[in-house]
C-alpha cells in the first residue's frame, strides 16, 4: 500500500513542495526543504509565516530521521537543506544523524550556485548523493531533468520522481509550473494513480497570457489522466490559485486539490495574505533582527491569533 502525505507546500503556510511517500517497506522524502518568500510585496515573512515554517522544518527533521531514501529534484532553497540558510530555511546543521542505509537521490546541477550546493550537501552526508540518471529499478525511477517552468530559461531542470507500489503510482513533480508539454507527457507515460506537481506562477506579472493559457490546457490533460491530481506550490502564492483550480476542476470534470484539500487541513495561503497579516498583527520593524538573534518570539502572534479567530489554523480556508 502506497501513502501519501504532504509536509510542507504553499497552501499549508509555507513555500516547497515536500512529501513522505511510505509503502511497506520504504520512507521516501521528497525535497526536505522550506522557504517563506524573503520579501513578498516589500514584507519581510509575518511571525505566523515564521511559526508555520518552523512547524514544517521540524516535521522535515523528524522525518529525516526515519526515511530511508531522500530526494531532492533540484537546488532551489526551498527543496533542499543549505549552508547559508536565512532564519526561515532548513540548513545542513539542522540535518539529524542518517539512519544507517539511509539513500539521497540527486541529479547534479550545471548553473553555479547550485553546483556549490550539490557539493556542500554531499559533504555533509555520511552515504554521498546518489546518481538519478537512468535509474528505474521497478518502484523508483527517476526522470532526466524537465524544464523548471518554460523551456530554455536560466532556471534549470528539475527531476520528477516516480514510485510505484503494487497497482498504486505516484509522481512527484516539482516546480514544472505546468508550462511544458514534454513534461506533461512524460507524467503520462508514467501511468500514474497520484500526481503532485507545482502549479503556474500566476502572481508573477510576467507571466504571459499564452503561458496561462498552456498551464490551464495542461493542467486538465493531467486531471484526465490520473486518478488524483494534487497542485501546489507556485499556484498558490496568490487568492487567485483557489479560483483557478476550480476553474481546471470544472473544465475536467473531476476535482483537482491543492496540498492543504488532499490533507483535510485548512487553506494556509500565509503569503498571499501577508499584507493583510500585517494589517491586522501589527510588526515591530526591529523584530526580524531580534527573531534572528534568538531575542523574539513567535508565540504572542500565534496566541494572538486564535484570539482574533483568523490565525494558522482557523480563517483561512473560509476567507478563500
Amino acid at each position: 500500500m502506497l501513502r501519501l502525505t504532504i509536509i510542507g507546500a504553499e497552501s499549508l503556510g509555507v513555500r516547497g513542495l515536500c512529501c513522505l511517500v511510505t509503502t511497506d517497506s520504504r520512507r521516501v522524502l521528497i525535497d526536505p526543504g522550506v522557504s517563506l518568500g524573503f520579501v513578498r510585496g516589500g514584507l519581510p515573512p509575518h511571525p505566523l509565516q515564521v511559526a508555520a515554517g518552523r512547524a514544517v522544518r521540524a516535521r522535515i527533521v523528524r522525518e529525516l530521521a526515519r526515511a530511508t531514501d531522500v530526494v531532492v529534484s533540484h537546488f532551489h532553497g526551498d527543496h533542499v537543506p543549505l549552508s547559508d540558510a536565512n532564519p526561515y530555511q532548513l540548513a545542513l546543521t539542522d540535518l539529524p544523524t542518517q539512519p544507517r542505509d539511509q539513500r539521497w537521490w540527486a541529479s547534479p546541477p550545471t548553473r553555479s550556485p547550485l553546483v556549490r550546493r550539490y557539493e556542500e550537501l554531499r559533504s555533509a552526508l555520511d552515504a554521498g548523493l546518489q546518481p538519478t540518471e537512468g535509474i528505474s529499478d521497478g518502484w523508483l525511477t527517476f526522470s532526466d531533468p524537465v524544464p523548471h517552468g518554460c523551456a530554455g530559461t536560466s532556471l534549470g531542470g528539475v527531476v520528477m520522481t516516480r514510485i510505484q507500489c503494487g497497482d498504486e503510482v505516484f509522481v512527484h513533480a516539482s516546480d514544472i509550473q505546468l508550462l511544458d508539454s514534454s513534461a506533461i507527457d512524460r507524467i503520462l507515460s508514467y501511468r500514474p494513480s497520484t500526481v503532485l506537481a507545482a502549479g503556474p506562477p500566476l502572481y508573477l506579472r510576467s507571466l504571459s497570457v499564452s503561458d496561462r493559457q498552456a498551464a490551464f490546457e495542461n493542467a486538465i490533460r493531467l486531471a484526465r489522466g490520473v486518478e488524483t491530481l494534487i497542485l501546489d506550490h507556485h499556484v498558490m502564492r496568490s487568492l487567485d490559485g483557489i479560483e483557478w483550480l476550480d476553474e481546471v476542476s470544472a473544465e475536467a470534470g473531476r476535482r483537482v486539490y491543492c496540498a492543504a484539500d488532499y490533507m483535510g487541513q485548512s487553506h494556509q495561503l500565509l503569503e498571499a495574505r501577508r499584507a493583510e497579516l500585517y494589517v491586522t498583527m501589527p510588526v515591530p520593524p526591529d523584530w526580524h533582527a531580534r527573531y534572528a538573534a534568538g531575542e523574539a518570539s513567535v508565540d504572542p502572534y500565534v496566541e494572538r491569533s486564535r484570539v482574533l479567530g483568523h490565525g494558522v489554523t482557523g480563517r483561512w480556508r473560509a476567507a478563500c
